[in-house]
């Protein structure tokens, strides 16, 4: 997206003001011009008064994905329409009018420009396209993480700090420096012998995701109101009128860039490349980020740019995308700016986080382990790339915390890009026709009266755990799971078609006054062949032939709904006159319903671990399981195990070694744990070879597709061998490894998968008990913290050798 203006000087202006051209001006076009115009009204109001809000009331009024598709339209229009474009337009100019009646006004040595945005790879490539005509061939580009915070610049006169001001309106900002000086990472002298004359530093100052949570917490605590997001809270904290609140916040600073340079002596002029910039600002003493990377190609910057879309979570701060530089700083100079931005630098937008919808009601739905969980039902909006319709609500209490109504306009986010998450309302846009929700007293499923398991439980939780069917149908999903038994063929579909025939998607989507279908509802007389996933091994094709599920058919631009087998074909007809109506080919096992029979068969062999995952027993999730595994060895083991051993084991306790007690206190728990032996399923680790100490035994047996028959899902060919080997004979017992960045050979859970089945441990975060960090590309913060602390560093080759050979192999 640019910003440069058309050319609309008058000659080529005037040919549309006489001759037969003037005749083509209809009153159509005299007509979308005023709407235009009264359309480009209302955008420069609306921006400039969320302007007015966001940078001098520190409030976020709309989502940015909001304000930011405001802006594109006015651009949109006034490059399509120049004539309507104004001077003051908000595209023209940057941030907000100065607040003098609390800070003194100060004027920055040299602009501080905005950055223009492109929001889609294509529009990063045709920038880049552009870009490329006017730089030297070769050119770098550095590429790093949009901090979404305050924008500072800081003055620094023969290496001291004398001045710190907002952005304000590019041109004059606001003097705060009695608070920045309170900031840690902010040098009141530079940390050089030879230091400028004179320099502008400019950077962002944020606060940390995890200290923003604390200080919100602490703020509701005090009967205070909440900051909406950490760019609020810095923003907040940073413009006071007491240094010493803002010295009470944890806030931080990264600086990105120098502005004004004046050298001491020709012996030290300024640095010519960003990349040098960071150096330098780095020796001085002065904080510099962590996420930035010299790209030599388009594509390696689009590599970092898909990283970090993927891992943007793992950052410790907020981020607002991702920042692209021309690195030479002569080709800087040579490209210029616009009015209101650098042409060699553009920021890329990932899908907005936050967005508005219509929140259309909430419903319940039962889990696996009996809880009542509300969930919203929302006009579908695309969220982070996908399109969201549902997000949980977690429990009535939280509801009525976030203080959402039926009706209302929410927004609502990705939780770590995966989870569809509702913040809140706009209550400035309620009607009067909104309504509250009522938690439910009885299972929606089965109709028991709900219960809360202790007083003050936040949870409600349906008692009928063997004959609930929303009960049952989660258990079989879960168990079907990676983290469980990997079935990959028992999806949700298919759990559906085996618990509760007939009950599946398509009819619960159904518009039945206005979809054409079948209206009666035939379901409940299909018998379910798994009433308990106890029989789930008993499984024969012969049981599912009758299964049927509703399904959308479209024909003949009509839609229907029919009720169509889901394990086997339909038998196939002859169309002839003379056998229409007779069977050509009966009908035969699906492809799925193959490939189901075989990955059951596999789950028999699986590890231990991997069978207590899939009992569903509360509160046992695959990291106790392993360590149980580990401990004891075999299911009969387990099962006869007293509390207080199981509470010893190091990562369970007492409340999981309770809980599983009681699991097998229960007939019908048993009765599963039985069929399942009886039907030949392995609970025995050292039967089927499951690595000791902890393992999966993915290694062992599903990275080499052997008798452990763990998934391979994560572990390139190439090292499965190494990986089954290392598991045999547990060259990694006894050892701490993280992993961190991008890895060829391994996925993140591969790695770490094959860690555990060599006898490891795999951690998250980086200690001075971690004994080797496995580093690829785009490692960040764990290979900075590895280092300081003299923790081995190995790239996957490296590891590779690790597993194979044990830590001689690093020495």
């Amino acid at each position: 997206m640019t910003t440069e203006s058309t050319n609309t000087d008058a000659t080529a202006a005037e040919p549309a003001m006489a001759g037969p051209v003037a005749d083509q001006v209809t009153e159509a076009d005299v007509t979308e011009t005023a709407g235009l115009a009264k359309r480009v009204h209302e955008l420069t109001a609306r921006i400039e008064e969320l302007r007015e809000q966001y940078y001098q009331q520190n409030a976020s009024p709309v989502p940015d994905a909001d304000y930011d598709a405001m802006v594109a339209e006015l651009e949109e229009i006034e490059q399509a329409h120049p004539e309507l474009a104004k001077e003051d337009s908000p595209t023209q100019h940057v941030g907000g009018a100065v607040d003098t009646t609390t800070f003194d006004a100060v004027e920055h040595l040299v602009r501080m420009y905005s950055l223009d945005n492109v929001f889609s790879i294509d529009e990063l490539r045709t920038w880049f396209s552009r870009e490329r005509h006017a730089v030297p061939e070769g050119t770098r580009w550095l590429t790093e993480l949009k901090i979404d915070g305050l924008a500072v610049n800081l003055l620094y006169r023969d290496g001291h700090l004398v001045r710190a001001a907002t952005r304000g309106d590019g041109t004059t900002g606001e003097d705060i420096t009695p608070n920045v000086r309170t900031l840690e990472d902010v040098p009141q002298q530079l940390a050089t012998e030879h230091p400028p004359q004179e320099v502008e530093i400019r950077g962002e100052v944020f606060f940390p995701i995890e200290r923003f949570a604390e200080l919100n917490a602490g703020l509701v605590e005090s009967g205070q109101k909440p900051f909406a997001n950490p760019r609020n809270a810095a923003a907040g904290s940073l413009r006071q009128k007491d240094s010493r609140v803002t010295a009470r916040r944890p806030l931080r600073m990264l600086v990105h860039g120098i502005a004004a340079w004046t050298p001491a002596d020709d012996s030290h002029p300024e640095p010519a490349a960003q990349s040098e910039v960071y150096e330098t600002l780095r020796d001085w003493g002065l904080p510099i980020s962590e996420y930035y990377r010299v790209c030599e190609s388009a594509a390696e910057v689009e590599e970092f740019i898909e990283y970090y879309g993927e891992n943007r979570h793992s950052v410790s701060h907020e981020i607002d995308g991702v920042v692209i530089k021309v690195d030479d700083i002569a080709a800087q100079e040579q490209l210029g700016y616009t009015s209101r931005a650098p042409r060699w630098a553009i920021a890329y937008k990932y899908p907005p986080e936050e967005v508005t919808t219509r929140l259309l009601d909430i419903q319940v739905q039962v889990g696996r382990t009996g809880r009542v969980t509300p969930f919203a039902v929302m006009e579908p909006v695309l969220v982070a790339g996908s399109t969201v319709e549902r997000a949980t609500l977690h429990n009535g209490y939280e509801v009525e915390r976030k203080g959402v109504l039926i009706g209302d306009l929410v927004v609502i986010r990705k939780a770590g890009d995966v989870i569809p998450e509702v913040l809140g309302p706009v209550v400035d846009q309620r009607d009067g026709s909104e309504r509250a929700f009522v938690m439910p007293t009885e299972c929606p499923a089965c109709g028991a009266t709900l219960y809360e398991q202790k007083a003050g439980d936040k949870d409600r939780r349906c008692p009928n755990a063997r004959s609930c069917p929303d009960q049952l149908v989660n258990r079989v999903i879960y168990l079907a799971s990676r983290s469980a038994l990997d079935i990959e063929a028992l999806g949700e579909k298919a759990a559906y078609a085996l618990t509760a025939p007939g009950e599946y998607d398509g009819v619960r989507n159904f518009d039945w006054d206005t979809d054409t279908g079948l209206a009666q509802r035939t379901g409940d007389e299909m018998r379910a062949p798994l009433t308990s996933e106890a029989f789930l091994f008993d499984l024969t094709p012969e049981d599912l032939d009758s299964l049927k599920t509703w399904q959308t058919v479209r024909a003949d631009g009509d839609k229907r709904i029919e009720l169509v087998p889901y394990f086997w074909t339909r038998p196939e007809l002859y169309k002839t006159k003379a056998k229409k109506g007779e069977v050509r080919f009966p009908s035969r096992l699906r492809k799925n319903t193959e490939t189901l029979f075989a990955e059951l068969e596999r789950a028999k062999q699986s590890p231990l671990w991997r069978i207590l995952v899939a009992l569903s027993i509360r509160h046992v999730g695959p990291a106790a399981a392993r360590e149980i595994a580990a401990a004891f060895g075999s299911m009969e083991a387990v099962r006869s195990a007293p509390v207080d051993e199981l509470a010893a084991i190091e990562g369970v306790g007492e409340v999981i070694a309770q809980s599983l007690h009681e699991w097998f206190d229960v007939d019908w728990h048993v009765e599963i744990v039985d069929r399942w032996l009886a039907a030949g399923v392995v609970m025995d680790d050292a039967v089927t070879g499951a690595a000791a100490g902890g393992a999966s035994g993915a290694a062992s047996g599903g990275a080499a597709a052997g008798a452990a028959g763990a998934s391979a899902e994560g572990i390139e060919p190439e090292v499965a061998d190494e990986v089954s080997e290392a598991a045999q004979a547990q060259t990694l017992a006894g050892l701490t490894i993280v992993a961190t960045g991008s890895l060829e050979l391994f996925t993140r859970d591969g790695i770490a998968e094959a860690i555990r089945a060599a006898g490891g441990k795999s951690s998250g975060s980086v200690s001075k008990k971690t004994d080797y960090l496995v580093a690829g590309a785009n490692a960040g913060s764990k290979l900075t913290k590895a280092e300081s602390l003299g923790v081995a560093v190995l790239d996957e080759e490296q590891f590779v050798a690790l597993l194979k050979d044990g830590p001689t192999a690093s020495e």
